[in-house]
């Protein structure tokens, strides 16, 4: 037939038509192309099938003997719900058909004596039972690929719950052993290391709350890990008052990693560095946005002040991890000295 399509597979469709020589007539056209055909005279009839399920495509007259199709369209529910509508009217009103289509129906075709009307029926219950097909099938892989997203999702989470209790065990072994050890240098340099695991913790912590597992919250995670380390610090007799104003910006994490490890170094030092052992002091932490998607953070203080010249306050390892770190976040540092106090700022692409 001229106007039939290339369907891999037969269809069962349910005919509504109150003429039953007409539904013979369709009955054996559709036969002719392997499809199968129920017919019923009434709405009821079709309701009843349509719930028992197993129709394909629905070819539906609007002349019938009780009811018309528009009442019988209100009556099967909407297109989600039901297979698809071809809508058959005798009129050759435009009106009819758009508000047949209004009310739900797929397609249109309209009804004479001609040989050519069994093509065009066929050719629309075709077209509309493939339509259906690629669309339902279409919804039912979006549906098995928001599963399996929904799956990753909480298997990454629960990832990170795991690594982010894994490391904090270990920095909490690390701090114990720093207050088992009575050489002063030899605690320093485990209190460091104790706080650079704390700040890879912070961020696998961050992410198993987040609705966003591949993204970090800079502005949250940052204030987060400054307020951990400004108690961890204090404890140990520094007197230091950390104030963050940071911005709410989404990196991902691996650079949220970096960035952590690198305002973890910077604030640290501050607490041990900037001002004298007795001496109270604040410590500043902010960033804002730049011209060409580009975000600074800065780390600064009242202290002493250094310009990020001569030799380096401790065991120098802080700054080499802070040049590893710049490395793999492409940022620049950048030291000032302030009256009083120093001023230390990253910056990097936020992209």
């Amino acid at each position: 037939m001229p106007y039939g399509t290339d369907l891999k597979e037969p269809i069962r469709v349910l005919h509504v038509e109150d003429d039953v020589a007409l539904a013979a007539l369709v009955r054996k056209a559709l036969a002719r192309r392997g499809h199968e055909t129920v017919h019923v005279t009434t709405g009821n009839e079709a309701l009843k099938l349509i719930a028992e399920g197993g129709i394909g495509v629905i070819a539906l007259d609007h002349t019938l003997a009780a009811e018309t199709g528009l009442d019988i369209l209100a009556r099967i529910g909407p297109r989600s719900a039901r297979p698809p509508v071809v809508y058959v009217t005798g009129s050759m009103d435009a009106r009819l058909a758009v508000e047949a289509l209004k009310q739900g129906a797929d397609d249109y075709v309209i009804k004479d004596a001609s040989p050519e009307f069994f093509d065009l029926l066929i050719a629309s219950l075709e077209q509309a039972f493939e339509r259906w097909r690629l669309k339902t099938a279409r919804a039912r892989d979006q549906q098995l690929i928001r599963e399996a997203r929904d799956r990753a999702e909480m298997l990454l989470k629960e990832v990170n719950h795991r690594v982010a209790n894994s490391l904090g065990l270990v920095a909490a072994m690390v701090r114990m052993q720093a207050a088992a050890v009575s050489d002063p240098h030899a605690r320093h340099a485990l209190e460091e290391t104790q706080s650079r695991i704390s700040a890879v913790a912070g961020v696998h912590r961050h992410l198993y709350t987040s609705d966003n597992i591949g993204e970090v919250d800079i502005g949250a995670y940052l204030t987060h890990l400054v307020g951990e380390l400004s108690a961890s610090l204090t404890g140990n007799g520094a007197h230091r008052m950390v104030k963050t104003n940071l911005i709410p910006i989404s990196l991902p994490t691996d650079k949220a990693v970096t960035l952590g490890v690198m305002v973890g170094e910077l604030v640290t030092n501050a607490f041990k560095y900037a001002y004298s052992p007795d001496a109270s002091g604040e410590i500043r932490v902010h960033s804002r946005r730049l011209e060409g998607g580009r975000l600074l953070v800065c780390v600064e203080d009242d202290g002493i002040g250094w310009d990020g010249t001569g030799p380096a306050q401790g065991t120098g390892i802080g700054s080499k991890v802070l040049r590893a770190m710049a490395r793999n976040l492409d940022a620049e540092i950048s030291y000032s000295q302030t009256s009083p106090g120093t001023r230390v700022c990253i910056e990097f692409p936020d992209a």
